[in-house]
């Protein structure tokens, strides 16, 4: 699933595609991918310029000043900046036709197994924080709401372990299971450590550990492991630096001890007993 550096990598490719460009034409392909797509959007869109395409969590919201349009990857999808006349391929669902007064451009969803998502939040609906995708998401990891404070107040009361935590959203956002593995081994603390017992000394390494792996992640484009790709077509290339994801029996790379791997929550946690505590 693309996590939050993939999802910034693609705002960042997209957006000066799109801001201050005026739709002509919205295109679906079939009814819905997770839910249904809302059909008014083939006309209502029409002739609305786009002011801002943002992200929040793992969600692209791209503005018109009568609402804004959430977009999510799903499992495996990715957003394609094309010229027009291109035919459209297996699982190409969704278009936005957009033109800047000169050429007209077309923002294509491609999603294979359609877990992704196209939305419409109305202005009239109120604020989009409160929108039933977005309310419980915790602050963003990159921005100045996100401390060791935070995440130490946070946890007194959370028994679970800390992989798990971060996994749930609800108190920093975005952080994935790549990303939760990679900045947990970077700070050194094991992913089954409860939650409530670590140290704010060890979560002001845990938070910054965050902050670097995922601005890392954003400046080599994401990582590719089966379907992620950039706007542009290329591969994201962050997974060529794990150290523990997906390197279960391999050499740790600090120490040499064989890279475990575990199941929590259904889903695969890699670690170094020894280097993680």
């Amino acid at each position: 699933m693309p996590e939050l550096p993939e999802v910034e990598v693609t705002r960042r490719g997209v957006a000066p595609h799109l801001e201050g460009r005026i739709v002509e034409q919205v295109v679906f392909r079939r009814e819905g991918l997770r839910w249904p797509f809302p059909a008014h959007l083939a006309t209502s869109l029409v002739g609305q310029r786009i002011t801002q395409v943002r992200r929040r969590g793992k969600y692209l919201l791209i503005g018109f000043d009568s609402g804004e349009l959430i977009v999510h990857l799903g499992m495996s999808g990715h957003l394609r900046v094309l010229p027009p006349g291109i035919e459209p391929k297996k699982h190409d669902h969704f278009d936005l036709v957009v033109n800047d007064g000169v050429q007209s451009q077309v923002l294509r969803l491609h999603d294979p197994r359609r877990f992704g998502a196209v939305l419409w939040h109305a202005n009239d609906d109120g604020d989009i924080d409160q929108h039933v995708l977005l309310r419980g998401l915790g602050v963003e990891p990159l921005e100045d709401g996100f401390s060791s404070e935070l995440l130490h107040k946070a946890t007194r009361k959370r028994s679970a372990p800390i992989k798990q935590v971060l996994l749930s959203g609800d108190i920093v956002v975005g952080v994935g299971n790549i990303y939760a593995c990679e900045s947990l081994f970077k700070a050194g603390i094991s992913p089954k450590t409860p939650a409530s017992r670590i140290s704010r000394a060890r979560y002001d390494k845990l938070a910054a550990a965050i902050r670097e792996i995922l601005a890392e992640a954003i400046v080599q484009g994401g990582s590719t492991l089966r379907d992620f790709i950039a706007v542009n077509g290329q591969s994201g290339y962050f997974q060529q630096t794990y150290f523990v994801y997906d390197r279960a029996g391999v050499p740790c790379r600090n120490c040499g001890a064989p890279v475990r791997q575990i199941k929590q929550g259904q889903r695969s946690t890699f670690y170094c007993a020894t280097c993680q505590r």
